[in-house]
């Protein structure tokens, strides 16, 4: 019987990913899941580093342009819709790739999540309200005492785990890092021998000079016009999750006149430096990780050989 596979293609955001998963699909059958928490959104396209509307038509990825900026898009959203992907990739006798960096929705499908306390709105407002009066580091020192543990994984700006860390304890009285420990195991992860694969650069300043070069090319491409033009929508507004994907809160404040470009540019790039560290430190926690270095082609080569020795695979 054919083993069932699947591959996860990991590594610190402008790594390349995007080239090795697409380098991938012209050596065999896949069918390739996006993981990735900013490119869900519709209109977000030059900041999120989304496959253009060609290459999407040629190398189709599921769980890209599936909400509006306005929406919500949890990590519960990722595993609905992965499952899905999977499955139906399985049932067509490829192979799915799930590529990107969002390392909280990688491990949520290899893990499994909570059954955590639903959303409580007045619970998120008022967190929301002291947040306002006294800074989200305020919080996150409040979370150390109620939840050392949760406090250690989650960064003192990352205002949505804060929120919702601390929405939890008060609605259960539980700390959430118990509720993690409770996670169940993904009926997806049971039925797959899913390959860990990250792709990676040899030096953290060959990174670091990638990412300031690629804002850079995002700058050119109309970044700026394209964080005007969702200003304009209704209902979008700084506190929306889409927003806070890295570069967009940036831009947006250089448009209301908080920071010069120059100044807009150096938080972007910043925060950028900042979250590959975080997928850094994610990548370091995880078991039977293989590193692969190298062009998008033979990154792709070597993805799989890994495939052949997992699953007979037929090549194109």
């Amino acid at each position: 019987m054919k083993q069932r596979v699947a591959v996860c293609i990991m590594g610190p955001t402008a790594v390349g990913k995007t080239d090795a998963a697409l380098a991938l699909a012209d050596l065999t059958d896949v069918d390739l899941i996006s993981v990735d928490s900013a490119m869900v959104y519709r209109h977000m396209d030059i900041g999120t580093a989304k496959p253009g509307v060609e290459v999407l038509a040629r190398y189709p990825h599921a769980l890209i342009n599936v909400r509006e900026p306005t929406e919500p898009f949890s990590a519960a959203d990722f595993l609905t819709g992965a499952d899905a992907a999977v499955a139906s990739a399985l049932n067509r006798g490829r192979t799915p790739v799930l590529v990107g960096g969002s390392m909280l929705y990688f491990k949520a499908f290899r893990d499994g999540l909570s059954t955590l306390p639903s959303a409580d709105p007045a619970t998120r407002s008022a967190i929301g309200a002291r947040a306002a009066r006294t800074g989200w580091k305020t919080l996150h020192d409040e979370l150390a005492r109620i939840d050392p543990a949760a406090a250690t994984r989650i960064h003192p700006n990352d205002p949505q785990r804060i929120q919702r860390a601390l929405e939890v304890f008060h609605l259960s009285g539980m700390p959430i890092s118990q509720w993690w420990s409770t996670s169940t195991a993904r009926s997806a992860r049971q039925r797959l021998d899913c390959g860990l694969v990250e792709i990676a650069l040899s030096s953290n300043e060959h990174l670091a000079t990638r990412i300031a070069d690629r804002f850079d090319a995002m700058l050119e491409r109309g970044l700026v016009d394209e964080v005007a033009r969702l200003r304009a929508m209704p209902g979008l507004d700084l506190s929306k999750p889409s927003m806070r994907a890295v570069g967009y809160r940036q831009v947006w404040r250089h448009l209301d006149g908080d920071l010069d470009s120059n100044e807009m540019r150096r938080q972007a790039v910043s925060a950028t430096r900042q979250l590959a560290r975080r997928q850094a430190t994610w990548l370091r926690s995880w078991r039977d990780l293989r590193s692969i270095e190298g062009p998008p082609t033979e990154s792709a080569r070597r993805i799989l050989q890994f495939l052949d020795q997992a699953s007979t695979i037929d090549r194109l």
